[in-house]
Order: structure tokens, then sequence, then C-alpha cells
């Protein structure tokens, strides 16, 4: 069987990048856009985005491409005009390197070297302490009770001000619940609480715990300051082995169940005390080790009852959850899969900077290909439930489940595409229309297209049919798609989509993309003379 990178093609002549991995200078005050075509009127709010925007301080550089301070932008739309602002996150992360004018916090990446003033005996000891958890949350904006948070893979968030992009008080998230991280990808349900996962470890061994913040009281008075207060875990999970647990960075929801994937890629606990002591930075505990596969925890996210059965697929890493839904008794869980997870540590600076060419293809093609899969989980799996036979029995999907030994079911997944996915480098950054379909049966997704390192395409994905439309340019490099429902929309795709696109080719060229979601075509675009560096996600903030 060939590997998702296997089945895509080779790429050659690829431009170099480097420009996108540089730093920016940040625009505070909203500056205006030149507008080409037309944006529609009805599109009322701000596109917020996040991402590493500076990669040094002084002489230091950073290592990691995850490791540049966090900066926030925003493409305010209003009347069919767009205004652009960006702030840093002002972390304590980003405060003390800037008063400094080096680099005094670790980060996923990058090792803060000993305070040269310390005498040879502090320097050494230093090292025996843990570092703590850098609060550069420059992952995602994510939302607890009304309230905005840039958000990292720490213990740490940051409120934020969605209008000013201004840096409130950091949070700790262990204050509230007893985790020591959180992901930067939480799920929304329809009463307005917010579900995440963290880990917890202790002497019982590790554990990947649920969390849920209630939604925002009503009539509160509401107060200037972060309030996760009512947080709680609603289950924890044992992990499979506590000294190797997983890593993960998102995890699956629907409206009655949460399934956390434990996926072959290991943190090596062991190795993260030895890397501290020896110097040596954190993008290496992680190791892909396809000898354990996949496991599925199913959880009634009402009850938070873990099923006592172990489903488990093929050995996979998934990074981002396109959506899930249950249909008669199954539950259909879409997500975008690799089969090779060595892609993390990857994504140095040092390699995002190759020249273009033959250093740059090299780079690419050794990199893994993420595809959309769909795995199709059997809900009452018992004592009854026959061996060695395929028990999804739906007419319309090609995953299998089959119990193959008592409370335990092995699953293979149905491609989510068809060949055609291949030619554009499979996909990632996937989006629905998440407020109307997130949990429930839908038919779209959008997503980037990733023939280079950084995506260069924009996709939409039928899943009935696996037709996908596309926008693509040479030299273009789109953010993740985020699709905004027209006010009176009557069928799932009626709305837009909004794409940040930068380019390595031309100096401030960037520039907002208003597709019709629809027929994926150009509606409009806000063109804005700045560099903006390649982000990682954003949301749509309505203004209503």
């Amino acid at each position: 069987v060939l590997s998702s990178r296997q089945r895509c093609p080779q790429a050659s002549g690829l431009e170099s990048i480097a420009p996108l991995v540089s730093t920016a200078e940040e625009t505070p005050h909203p500056i205006t856009t030149t507008i080409k075509g037309t944006i529609p009127t009805w599109i009322n709010g701000s596109f917020l985005r996040n991402g590493p925007g500076k990669f040094e301080f002084g002489e230091d550089r950073y290592t990691h491409w995850f490791d540049g301070m966090a900066m926030m932008h925003r493409f305010h739309i209003c009347e069919g005009n767009v205004t652009y602002s960006s702030r840093f996150l002002r972390s304590d992360s980003y405060v003390l390197n800037s008063e400094r004018n080096r680099i005094v916090v670790s980060e996923f990446g990058t090792l803060a070297m000993p305070d040269p003033c310390k005498n040879i005996f502090a320097r050494f000891f230093s090292r025996f302490t843990i570092p703590k958890a850098t609060d550069n949350a420059g992952v995602n904006f994510v939302k607890y009770k009304g309230d905005y948070y840039v958000s990292t893979e720490t213990n740490y968030m940051r409120r934020v001000d969605p209008q000013s992009l201004e840096t409130k008080e950091k949070v700790d998230w262990s204050q509230y619940v007893a985790v020591n991280a959180a992901t930067a990808h939480p799920h929304y349900d329809r009463d307005g609480a917010t579900y995440n996962m963290g880990n917890s470890y202790g002497t019982s061994g590790f554990f990947y715990n649920i969390i849920r913040v209630p939604p925002p009281e009503e009539n509160a008075a509401k107060e200037d300051s972060a309030d996760l207060n009512g947080a709680q875990v609603i289950c924890s999970i044992q992990a499979s082995e506590s000294r190797k647990p997983s890593y993960f960075h998102s995890f699956v929801m629907s409206e009655n169940y949460i399934v956390f994937v434990e996926q072959p890629i290991k943190l090596d606990l062991l190795k993260f005390m030895l890397y501290r002591i020896a110097g040596k930075s954190f993008h290496k505990v992680m190791t892909w080790d396809p000898t354990y596969e996949t496991i599925f925890h199913l959880v009634n996210r009402h009850t938070g009852k873990k099923s006592e059965v172990k489903y488990c697929a093929a050995p996979m890493f998934t990074l981002h959850q396109i959506n899930a839904f249950e249909d008669s008794g199954f539950l259909v869980m879409d997500m975008c899969c690799g089969d090779d997870g060595e892609v993390i540590a990857d994504y140095t600076l040092e390699n995002l900077r190759r020249d273009t060419g033959e250093e740059m293809d090299k780079f690419y093609n050794s990199m893994c290909r993420n595809l959309p899969r769909r795995y199709v989980l059997p809900l009452s799996v018992d004592e009854e439930t026959p061996l060695d036979q395929n028990l999804v029995t739906l007419p319309n999907y090609k995953a299998t489940a089959k119990k193959t030994n008592p409370g335990e079911v092995y699953m293979t997944h149905e491609e989510l595409h068809d060949d055609e996915l291949l030619q554009y480098g499979g996909l990632e950054f996937p989006q629905i229309n998440y407020d109307q379909y997130n949990g429930r049966p839908y038919r779209y997704f959008y997503a980037c297209g990733f023939g280079h390192v950084f995506s260069d395409s924009l996709l939409k994905m039928d899943v009935h049919t696996k037709e996908l439309k596309v926008w693509r340019y040479p030299g273009f490099f789109p953010s993740e798609p985020v699709f905004v429902a027209s006010p009176r929309a009557t069928e799932e795709d009626d709305g837009v989509v909004l794409s940040v696109i930068i380019t390595p080719r031309e100096e401030k060229s960037t520039f907002l993309l208003i597709l019709d979601a629809k027929t994926f075509t150009e509606l409009g675009r806000a063109e804005v003379p700045v560099n903006i560096p390649y982000g990682t996600h954003g949301v749509f903030n309505g203004m209503g």
C-alpha cells in the first residue's frame, strides 16, 4: 500500500518562501485597503488571524517556525469596506525578550540560553529546573464564555480585545481545572459551552482530559476580566502507556459524543527531562512510532462516560478534524490524516528558508501529504455483536468496522476524495459552515491544498460526490479559508469564504480574498500594503 506521500506527485522547481517567514512590522492603528471587485455589504465583522510574526531578538534567532512571536491580524469588514490592523501579542515571553533584546524564554524548538550574567554554578543548576511554559499564544483565536483568547498548546492563554487587538491578562488553565495544557482547537456546542482537551500526569499515570467550560451566565454583569469559572473535567482517559503518551492537536465532537484519537506520535517523558538537562529543545521529544495502532476513545459528552469498547485503526496521525455526525447508530468522523508523523519537527526556519529549486524540492518531497478520510464507528457493540464481519451496514459508506475480539473493534477508512486531489498535494486547515453544521450531517468543507511546503491553493470539497472546486494561482499562498454564512442563507454553502493571500514574489502585496462559497469564484479583494508572514488559524467575529 502506497503512503499518502508516495501517492502525490513529486514537485520540482518550487520557489523560495523565505519572505513568508520573515519578521513583520505591526500596524496597530487600522489602515484602509484598496478594494477590487465588490465586497458584499452584508458582511459585518472582523476576520481575526493568528500566527508567528517575529523570529529574532537582537542577535538571537528562533529555530522553529512555531517559536515565532504571536502576531494578531484583523481585517474589519463593514458596508463593503475593509480596514487592516495588526499587533504583536504582548505575552510575558515577548515583553521579557524585548526588554533584554535576546531570547530569554524557551519556546517549542528554541531553548533560551542560560543568562550570561549568572556564574557557572548557577548556570549549571538552571538546567535542572523545568522551564516555565511559554504564553506565546500564536496558534488560534478561541472563545470562552463570550470572551476572545489567543491560544497555543501550553497551560497559558491570553485574553485579547477583538476590536483593538490589545493584550489582556494571562490565564493559566491549571488554576481552574487539573490539567497542565490545553489544545488550541476547542469545540463549541449550540448552548454556548466550550469543550477542550488537556493533559495531566501524576502518580497514577498520564491522562487525557476532556474539559467543559459552561456558557456565559444569562444576565450576568459583564466584567472586564477572564472568567473560566465552572470549567470542569468531564472525563479522564488514561494513556495506553503512561511513559509514552500521544501528542494531540484536536479532537472529534458530534452532537452526543466526543472522540479522542490516541495516535502514534509519542511524547517521551523521560527524554523530555533528559533533554532539558542536556540543553536540547522540545520538538525533538516527539517521535512517530508506527508500531502502535491508532486508538479511538469514545465518550458520551453529556454523561462523560467512556465506552468500554476499544476502537482501533492502522497507524496514522491527524492534526485537524473536519466534522463528525451520528447516522443510524454509527458515528461518522471526517479528518485530515497522514501516514507518516515525522512532520512536526521538520518546520524549522532553516528548512522553510531553503533556496528555490533543488533544496526546496527535496524538503517538500520528503514531507508527509495529508488526505481527508472518513472513519465510521459503530456505537452499539456488545457481547451479541458477531465477530469478523463488517458492522458498517449503511449503503453510503465504504469504511469498515469489524469486531476482532470481545470489546475490540478494528476500523478501516474511506478516502474522502478522488485522485484529483493528489495533484494539489493533499489538503489541510479544513473548515466548514461550523455554526449550522458542526456535529451534524453536512456536504461541504473548505481547505488549503499543499502543492508547496506552505499552502498554495484553496479547495472546496463536496463529500457526497468527492468533487473539488479550486482557487489556485502561481506565487500566491492562501491562509486557512473561513466560511461566513449570508444572513438569509437557505443552503449550507450560501455565503462567502475569506482567506488572506500573501506572496514571496513582491514586497507588501497582501490581500484579503473573498470568494462566493457556492461557485468558489472571486467576488472581490481588499489589498493592503503590508507584509504578513504565513499564519496558522483564524475566526470570523460577526457583529450581527
